[in-house]
């Protein structure tokens, strides 16, 4: 462990520090929010990533309340709760706070398990509202974060919370930091894959790596904005306004980016022959050769993807590029929603050197350091 990572581990807590947790109501804020269709969950690897540290806290014989969202505030954490009970026994109340929820909280036993209903039902939650946090912290004798992929937004469960109760972070939280950390002294050569779109979000992350890693390779929706900056036609696909020039990171020695692609019907084009009417879909075989090679050639691999869009079918390269990871001696860590879908699916989870829940928090923390729930855990009550 780096002086500097010793360091910031003073500023914050690990609930497997705490003492004496038996009978102690805990406030666990865990990131539920998982792919569901019909009602169905489709993805369930957040919350069985979240089963550490519940089973910890059920050890400990702490009384534990789980808060989550899920997609809007009209969706109910019902199903997952249903879901959690294939694990350990977990009770369920469809509110968040009043007196039916507190007298439920009272009569909990040591050891035992309730989940909340969906935070976002409550509007304080989305909007910080101070009194809705103290209402919640009425709720629990100390509060424990283990919600990092969400721990970027300043969300009243995430950073107003600590500020009430002793707080501390859980043991998948513990985990991404450890492990994302790593990252900013990486092993060379170092390769970065970065695909997906947002290119205003990712742009200050393309530019801090170039100076880091050996390559960044992009793809993805972020790569058109760099081939119109290079005078390229492409089409009807989508092109983002980053609101600056990016002629002169085109011409950065450690950027690497496509040289041919697919486009809607799967037809490859090289980068002068996109038509006017083509929709650039994903890197095409020249690329994904290229990117194969340099893959044996790296010993630390940072991917955040897709490099297609795999939800239209285009899911191929990113799916080669997954299983040469997943193959090579390289330290390999993974990141982002869509990314963490195509990992499940191929079943490769357990490949990789680590696979991170988070997507927006994992790329604001890979450019930061830090995340405004960090702070809030570091400034909690005592």
């Amino acid at each position: 462990m780096s002086i500097a990572h010793k360091i910031f581990w003073k500023n914050i807590k690990s609930i497997k520090t705490a003492k004496d947790l038996r009978g102690k109501r805990v406030l666990l804020r865990l990131d539920l929010n998982v792919p569901m269709e019909r009602g169905r969950i489709v993805d369930a690897t957040r919350i069985e990533k979240s089963l550490s540290t519940i089973k910890f806290l059920r050890k400990q014989r702490a009384r534990t309340i789980i808060m989550s969202h899920l997609g809007d505030d009209s969706v109910s954490l019902k199903e997952i709760a249903r879901y959690l009970n294939k694990f350990i026994p977990v009770g369920f109340i469809p509110q968040i706070i009043g007196k039916k929820v507190e007298k439920t909280i009272s009569t909990m036993q040591e050891g035992s398990v309730l989940v909340l209903e969906n935070l976002r039902g409550e509007k304080g939650e989305v909007s910080n509202n101070p009194f809705f946090a103290m209402s919640l912290s009425r709720l629990g004798d100390i509060y424990v974060n283990d919600a990092f992929s969400v721990s970027h937004r300043n969300h009243a469960s995430i950073v107003s919370l600590p500020k009430f109760l002793p707080s501390f972070t859980g043991i998948q939280f513990e985990e991404e930091i450890r492990e994302l950390s790593r990252v900013f002294t990486p092993k060379h050569p170092f390769m970065f894959i970065l695909g997906g779109a947002k290119l205003e979000t990712k742009l200050p992350l393309i530019k801090k790596y170039l100076k880091i890693a050996d390559i960044v390779y992009v793809g993805g929706a972020l790569m058109n904005p760099f081939f119109n900056a290079m005078g390229y036609e492409v089409g009807k696909s989508l092109k983002e306004n980053a609101g600056e020039d990016l002629k002169k990171l085109t011409h950065h020695k450690n950027l690497i980016l496509p040289t041919d692609v697919l486009v809607s019907k799967g037809e490859v084009r090289k980068l002068n022959g996109i038509k006017k009417n083509d929709i650039v879909r994903d890197i095409g075989p020249e690329s994904l050769r290229t990117l194969l090679s340099l893959i044996k050639e790296s010993k630390e691999i940072l991917f955040n993807g897709p490099l297609g869009e795999y939800e239209l079918g285009f899911d191929e390269t990113t799916k080669e590029i997954l299983k040469a990871m997943a193959k090579t001696k390289a330290r390999t860590v993974l990141g982002g929603g869509d990314t963490l879908a195509i990992v499940s699916r191929l079943k490769l989870e357990s490949k990789f050197s680590f696979v991170s829940t988070a997507g927006g928090a994992m790329i604001e923390f890979l450019l930061e350091g830090t995340l405004s729930g960090i702070e809030a855990l570091k400034g909690s009550k005592k």
